[in-house]
């Protein structure tokens, strides 16, 4: 039998991954494709380096995700060389552990989540959202990349909302504002609320 097949996704540092500890917690596996995508990424050194150079390995031999980062993000040639080089190694990685796994439902954690190999065989998706100022303070917390190369990120996703509505899939918008203070804990039984009443109507976990 086949499992059902939840997609999360949302803009760059929306928060899904938060979204995906939700998901876990209520016995749901969920693949971290972007962290997937480190992995093709390793497994196709040899392409990449031959398109990019060596310029973008660490003195260990690895790949320096973020000069690379750098590199393509802003230049719609190099992103799509890049692409075209590590997605179909990150579908095959994807494939294999849907097959892998005995769950009833699953979980597919992707920025792109609409070019996955499991985006036609998704039940649902649930898109993450959140303010402009609070992903740019958690971009900037996390990935420490000067303000321009962030805001060349965030510009990339200007239209990110509107290849997830034109599937069979059922698409949900769940807010993630990241509240802190007084308010977390109740942010975060909203949030929880949120996502169980999404899972009941799609008939998962009941």
């Amino acid at each position: 039998m086949e499992p059902t097949l939840i997609g999360l996704t949302g803009q760059y540092c929306a928060g899904k991954n938060h979204v995906a500890s939700i998901l876990e917690a209520r016995g749901i596996p969920v693949l971290d494709v972007d962290k997937l995508g480190h992995l093709a990424l390793e497994q196709e050194k040899e392409a990449i380096t031959a398109r990019f150079g060596t310029d973008i390995l660490n003195a260990d031999g690895s790949i320096n995700r973020k000069t690379l980062g750098a590199r393509v993000f802003g230049n719609p040639r190099d992103l799509a060389d890049l692409e075209a080089i590590v997605h179909p190694r990150a579908n095959q990685l994807t494939e294999a552990w849907i097959a892998s796994r005995t769950e009833p439902a699953l979980a597919i954690n992707a920025a792109l989540l609409h070019r996955s190999a499991a985006f036609q065989k998704l039940t649902c998706i649930i898109i993450v959202q959140a303010g402009l100022l609070t992903r740019l303070f958690r971009a900037k917390k996390r990935d420490k990349l000067p303000l321009f190369e962030l805001l060349k990120r965030f510009k990339s996703q200007h239209q990110f909302n509107a290849q997830y509505f034109q599937g069979n899939a059922d698409t949900y918008i769940v807010k993630n504002r990241g509240v802190l203070g007084t308010f977390a804990r109740w942010h975060q039984h909203q949030l929880e609320r949120r996502i169980d009443a999404i899972l009941q109507r799609e008939g998962i976990g009941r």
